[in-house]
């Protein structure tokens, strides 16, 4: 009987990539309708956040997207924006590989399944050469297979993060983050880990404006005030 019901996983699990499905287990639907945060207003970060340097660094992905079809800017690269504009970050750094991934999703989904199979490290197209000037570090990607890109994993390896806190956040089927970003610290030495956040990925893509208000929100969660 237990062979057969890990027979029947297995079997769903290849049925849900097959259907595209690379992204959180939260299908939640509530989104916030207002910010707790005047975004109208000057925000300022937490005490502890004073005179500290932030940078926000992301994956993400155009081209073919999960429910949404081809798009010009990926769901993570629009939240990253948002931080950093709510946030007044310091720079901007978009995690790109030297080789790109397929803009068709289907293909993308093989070469990232087998990346993770494998533990890939994929290259990397830049480093932050002045990683040692930032303090606070909002990380951000999609969910692929309940579990950060490899690319991102690259990016955590590559610099000593002794120092500095990092807070991820990350686009997906639902409103919630995979679990694996506990791990963080694992891959970025010396890094403290903050309160992520987790949006859907189609939410984002359909309703940016609101979903800049649930940005706003877990931010004051984070202490940011006006």
């Amino acid at each position: 009987m237990k062979k057969l019901l890990s027979l029947l996983c297995i079997g769903l699990t290849f049925l849900a990539v097959g259907c595209g499905n690379m992204t959180g287990s939260d299908s939640g639907d509530e989104h916030a309708n207002a910010a707790v945060l005047d975004l109208a207003r000057p925000v300022h970060p937490p005490a502890d956040f004073a005179g500290k340097r932030v940078l926000v660094a992301f994956f993400s992905r155009a081209g073919e997207n999960f429910e949404v079809g081809y798009i010009e800017k990926g769901n993570t690269h629009i939240i990253a924006e948002q931080i950093a504009e709510i946030t007044r970050a310091d720079k901007v750094f978009e995690i790109q590989t030297v080789n790109p991934y397929p803009a068709a999703y289907q293909e993308m989904t093989k070469i990232a399944k087998e990346e993770q199979a494998s533990s890939a490290r994929p290259a990397l197209a830049a480093r932050v050469e002045d990683m040692d000037s930032y303090d606070i570090i909002y990380l951000g990607y999609p969910i692929w297979y309940q579990d950060l890109p490899m690319p991102v994993y690259t990016f955590l390896e590559s610099y000593d993060f002794t120092g500095k806190t990092i807070i991820p956040f990350c686009t997906g089927m639902g409103n919630a983050m995979s679990g694996m970003e506990e791990d963080i610290p694992r891959f970025a030495k010396g890094a403290q880990l903050r309160k992520g956040f987790g949006i859907q990925g189609k939410f984002v893509h359909n309703n940016p404006d609101e979903a800049k208000l649930e940005v706003a929100n877990w931010l004051a969660s984070l202490g940011y005030t006006n």
